[in-house]
């Protein structure tokens, strides 16, 4: 018989409750921010949170990260982990997240390791494992462990599972690294990064809850869910929204049919 949701939750605080020590990969998502509450109950003051700063990580999620764990006490470590300035990494190869993700759990583990922490954790879920990731690969070359895949949990019941345990993060958006919003092959450059980032907090600001830009050289390809699409019916909001992006060095805007789904730049692999 299946596990329930409380049952796998009980799962998660069991393998947490019998780790000495904790550094939790922290992006101040979903599934980090509940990873991070979880542990941090589970283990108590030896769990740290790890948040790498760079240009493919907006400003707004680094102070969500920051403002969570000061409302949790729980230590915060930022390091710099700039993506661009890896061998290979502009050119974004297929093994992009790969190379990304090995760079930066090698400094996670030496922030563990400075701090008497034994064990690294991330957040990735079962659903994740349907998907082209690259990065897991260079999770388990690390030595890292992935305690919510190890639990059985999926995206839906940590979602709900977080609703439960009050934290703000339940109801937010799927997030991902700016960097994925390139097809692979096309170079990834400071300024195109600023231009998705700008692009996709404008639509933020207008009430959007779930969206990805979708950098395709002069074109902007718009992910959304239904609401979005509810929205683009305002034509007065069109006609800005094209003006702001074409500002930001769009020469065409395209709303996606399919609309937002994780991981649309592999359905070409």
């Amino acid at each position: 018989m299946p596990a329930t949701v409380n049952e796998k939750y009980l799962k998660l605080k069991e393998n947490l409750a019998s780790l000495p020590g904790l550094a939790v990969a922290f992006s101040g998502g979903v599934d980090s921010t509940f990873l991070l509450k979880t542990a941090k109950d589970a283990i108590g003051e030896n769990v740290i949170a790890v948040t790498a700063r760079s240009c493919s990580f907006p400003e707004r999620e680094l102070n969500e990260a920051r403002a969570f764990c000061e409302s949790e006490g729980v230590r915060h470590v930022l390091v710099d982990s700039e993506e661009l300035d890896i061998d290979g990494f502009a050119e974004n190869p297929k093994n992009r997240c790969y190379i990304c993700k090995n760079e930066l759990f090698t400094k996670i583990w030496a922030v563990a390791r400075e701090n008497g922490i034994p064990y690294v954790a991330e957040g990735s879920n079962l659903d994740d494992e349907g998907d082209y990731r690259p990065g897991l690969i260079a999770v388990a070359e690390q030595g890292a462990l992935s305690p919510l895949r190890e639990a059985g949990l999926y995206k839906a019941e940590i979602r709900e599972l977080s609703r439960a345990l009050g934290l703000d993060t339940a109801d937010k958006q799927s997030f991902a690294c700016l960097s994925s919003r390139f097809p692979y092959g096309e170079t990834i450059t400071r300024e195109k990064l600023r231009a998705v980032d700008e692009a996709e907090q404008t639509l933020l600001d207008l009430g959007l809850r779930q969206v990805r830009v979708r950098h395709h050289g002069d074109i902007a390809r718009i992910e959304t869910d239904e609401e979005g699409f509810r929205l683009f019916e305002d034509g007065f909001i069109r006609k800005n929204l094209y003006t702001r992006f074409k500002n930001l060095g769009f020469t065409y805007v395209a709303l996606d049919l399919l609309g937002y789904r994780t991981g649309s730049m592999n359905e070409k692999l």
